[in-house]
């Protein structure tokens, strides 16, 4: 049995699945951090939160490497960790910091620092020729205009270092990349109190469906496990609206896109932890969006382990604990799974959220909707969803139809119409 260190986690999905990954591995888990209650706010479903599994809960400033890793070290002897691990990306580079000064297995700190950096993965990216749009950096509005007067309208603007889609949104002329730019210098720090990289990336527009391709690097050797396909809405911002797993692409184009993701992945570096990597499969190929070295969030990785039994949160602790992953398939009956969301149509109180009777389905293996009283924020980035349902279908490349024809027929009511 081995003896995981958590760093801090996501608050959603993977703040259950990891904990769950660790446990049904026969491992156990240790949980460092700096606001116990940032997740007990959040709890995922009935019962104690999953990460109160925890055989301990160490609260540390997981803010400042230089008192946590210290810290940490000192609790080594009694402790006895045997691996390092988070599943937020705000963390992912301290994990790997610590474990390299605790001697244990890990990703390298460089390449994970690089792939959570945009503005790093593009500069890597280039300079390997593998396929991305082309882009410019800036760190003020000047810079960003003469960015976009080299590029051409349209284009997406980015913070280097944010997560969910956060921020990311298309501009179309310079007032509209103004207006932009000042929404990101509005919010110096991130969720979690970090102080953000003044770094702004500039790309070009890149047109086509978007996918993902999940992975597992253990002692540099990337394996695949599948692609994913995602739907996205809301422009001109760029908000998930779904995934199926697996994608429904020709044998040629799933080659091109896993062989630009590996390619990707070893660009920057990486080895020893599970990825999640995104790409558009544009006119003259696949192009890499970004790279990240974690298990993909949005339950992504459910829709994985209900159709080939390969549970990447467990393979996630695996290979920090520095054990060969196993990536065995199953047959679990289902050929394709898929997950939709239920996105606000506006800001507000919700009143309620009709239809929940129709997720009373065989098909559908989850669903969730907000309750009464919560107050729905804008459909800007991934953090506002009201709600998900997820299937699963006997028939390839069938579940996702279903997800979307079930998360449609809901219905939200807000508390000032029902006034």
């Amino acid at each position: 049995m081995g003896h995981l260190l958590l760093v801090e986690s996501w608050v959603g999905a993977m703040s259950t699945l990891l904990p769950r990954g660790i446990r049904e591995g026969g491992h156990r888990f240790s949980f460092a951090t700096r606001d116990l209650q940032h997740y007990l706010r959040s709890t995922p479903g009935p019962g104690p939160h999953p990460l109160l599994g925890a055989g301990n809960v160490l609260t540390v400033e997981t803010n400042d490497p230089d008192e946590l890793l210290p810290h940490l070290e000192r609790l080594q002897p009694i402790l006895n960790f045997d691996g390092v691990a988070t599943s937020c990306d705000y963390y992912l580079g301290t994990a790997a910091r610590l474990a390299e000064r605790l001697g244990l297995p890990g990703p390298p700190p460089e390449a994970v620092e690089r792939a959570c950096a945009k503005d790093r993965t593009r500069l890597a990216l280039r300079e390997a020729d593998v396929p991305g749009p082309a882009f410019a950096l800036a760190e003020s509005l000047r810079g960003l205009e003469e960015g976009a007067a080299a590029l051409g309208y349209p284009l997406v603007v980015k913070p280097a270092d944010l997560c969910a889609g956060m921020f990311v949104r298309e501009v179309a002329d310079a007032g509209q990349l103004r207006e932009a730019f000042e929404d990101i210098r509005s919010f110096p720090v991130n969720a979690r109190g970090q102080q953000r990289s003044p770094v702004v990336l500039l790309e070009e527009r890149l047109t086509g469906a978007e996918v993902s391709v999940e992975t597992v690097t253990f002692g540099g050797r990337t394996a695949v496990v599948g692609v994913t396909d995602k739907s996205v809405a809301g422009a001109p911002w760029f908000v998930e609206t779904g995934h199926m797993f697996p994608a429904a692409l020709d044998a040629a184009t799933e080659h091109r896109v896993t062989e630009t993701a590996v390619a990707a992945i070893e660009a920057l570096g990486l080895d020893n932890t599970v990825c999640h990597t995104e790409l558009k499969l544009t006119e003259d190929g696949p192009k890499l969006v970004e790279v990240n070295p974690r298990p993909a969030g949005n339950q992504i990785t459910e829709l994985v382990r209900r159709v080939t039994g390969i549970d990447l949160p467990a393979a996630y602790a695996q290979v920090a604990l520095g054990e060969k992953p196993d990536l065995s398939r199953v047959d679990t009956g289902a050929a394709s799974a898929a997950i939709s969301f239920l996105l606000p149509p506006r800001s507000g109180p919700i009143e309620e959220i009709r239809g929940t009777e129709a997720l009373r389905d065989p098909a559908v293996a989850d669903f969730r909707v907000k309750p009464s009283g919560h107050h729905a924020g804008a459909a800007t980035s991934n953090n506002n969803y009201l709600g998900h349902v997820m299937v699963t279908s006997e028939r390839p490349g069938a579940a996702r139809a279903r997800a979307e024809a079930l998360i449609g027929s809901l219905d939200v009511r807000y508390a000032e119409d029902a006034a």
